[in-house]
């Protein structure tokens, strides 16, 4: 049993404090925010992430995992302190690492012994080496940090923590990776490893597989404009290159776009430290340039079908980036929704779990409605953006009845065109 504190109670500094109270551990986690304690205090998770409330509740019952705003405390109290504050996009395209900057001093002003300073937050390469410094500088016990990037996927993070494809581990103290490689062993009994590397390394490793990942959906994305000159079917190639195990099936969906949390900020924060380095990443840069001209795909589409879209109403269903999460940060949505409403368009919008925030990003002639088929009365079109389970079984009988116009554009490519045209619909999707 360790005793630990994780500064920063949001999406990855939740998961990961909940997560390893889990296993037997007393766990502190800390937050600037009020409001959010006390929430927390209360068993209410501030944001959407199945399976998550339970364990947090029954760790909470158990007098394992504590909510405060008193760092200080926290601090004193703790063997390993994690920061999993947030990174979000400078205006520049950087990371803006001001959170974790407050979080470093404030942890180095309460050091009363030795500990283990691990760096979850995704950070510019050549951080953990500066904020050793910091350490070092200010501190008179020995404080040893350690670069551990988390690899979690909204809506499925308890599992991501509790069965991970590998653990990430960097730094120049051996006791503290020892000490770290004990923490994180029940969770790879599986055989799946541990990598332990430099900081640099471990820092730019996390930025590496975002960007892959983000470069492979938009190679797909571009292959599917191709396939619509071409009369080529994005789903029938996709099936054929994901069959060659050099390749696989993950992240090879044509749509609309990425988003979310990582992907959009962390291709922008590695393309601005490349530059930065003056070793620029042109195919990355092709990546972010490729996404942003995908989000205006169904928009193009649209005006297509209807030329002047003036006066036009658009149903969406879907305004999370990704089913099983609220997160509408970045999301396709939000630049799809925008440009309706630049064309002097309505719309109606409908999503199961989306948070209020977007009300705050969107704002026009938009109408936010708690049932699907309530949002597509009177409009003029579909517009599916987000996969989730309940838009894939729709009662199309329903649809043909509610819309003035028989139209669908699919996002992502989750329904049969063959099928919605025996309906008599007129159907829209990605590479088809």
């Amino acid at each position: 049993m360790k005793k630990i504190s994780v500064i920063g109670a949001g999406y990855v500094g939740l998961v990961t404090g909940v997560c390893l109270a889990d296993l037997g551990n007393e766990v502190i986690c800390v937050d600037i925010k009020p409001e959010v304690i006390e929430k927390l205090n209360r068993g209410e998770v501030h944001f959407y992430e199945p399976g998550l409330s339970a364990i947090m509740k029954e760790n909470i019952e158990r007098k394992r995992l504590v909510f405060t705003t008193n760092l200080k405390d926290a601090v004193e109290k703790s063997e390993i302190i994690f920061i999993a504050v947030g990174t979000p996009q400078g205006p520049d395209g950087s990371a803006d690492i001001s959170h974790v900057i407050t979080a470093v001093h404030g942890i180095a002003d309460c050091i009363n012994n030795d500990k283990i300073l691990v760096m979850k937050s995704t950070v510019p390469v050549g951080t953990c080496k500066a904020v050793q410094h910091v350490f070092d500088k200010k501190s008179k016990f020995e404080v040893s940090v350690v670069s551990n990037p988390e690899y979690l996927k909204e809506g499925d993070a308890v599992r991501d923590f509790r069965r991970p494809d590998r653990i990430i581990l960097g730094g120049v103290d051996s006791k503290a990776i020892e000490a770290m490689k004990a923490l994180y062993s029940p969770f790879v009994k599986n055989g799946h490893p541990i990598f332990v590397m430099n900081w640099e390394s471990s820092e730019l490793t996390k930025y590496a597989a975002n960007c892959m990942l983000a470069t492979r959906i938009s190679f797909m994305n571009e292959l599917s404009r191709f396939c619509e000159k071409t009369g080529a079917n994005i789903d029938d190639v996709r099936k054929g290159i994901g069959s060659d195990s050099r390749i696989g099936q993950s992240f090879l969906y044509a749509g609309v776009g990425y988003g979310g949390s990582c992907f959009p900020k962390d291709v922008s924060s590695l393309i601005h430290q490349a530059q930065f380095h003056g070793a620029p990443l042109k195919i990355i840069e092709a990546t972010r340039d490729a996404n942003e001209k995908q989000k205006q795909l169904l928009l193009q589409k649209a005006i297509s079908h209807f030329g002047d879209l003036k006066g036009k109403t658009f149903a969406i269903w879907g305004l999370t980036y990704k089913p099983e999460t609220d997160d509408v940060r970045d999301a396709p949505s939000i630049s799809i929704i925008n440009s309706l409403l630049a064309e002097n368009a309505a719309v109606t919008a409908y999503d199961p779990k989306v948070s209020p925030t977007i009300r705050n990003e969107i704002k026009g002639n938009i109408t936010y409605l708690n049932d699907k088929y309530d949002a597509l009365k009177n409009a003029d079109a579909l517009i599916l953006i987000t996969e989730w389970n309940e838009f894939k079984e729709p009662d199309f009988n329903q649809i043909s009845k509610l819309l003035k116009n028989k139209v669908i554009f699919d996002g992502r490519n989750i329904y049969n065109k063959d099928e919605l045209i025996k309906l008599g619909f007129t159907y829209y999707g990605v590479g088809k």
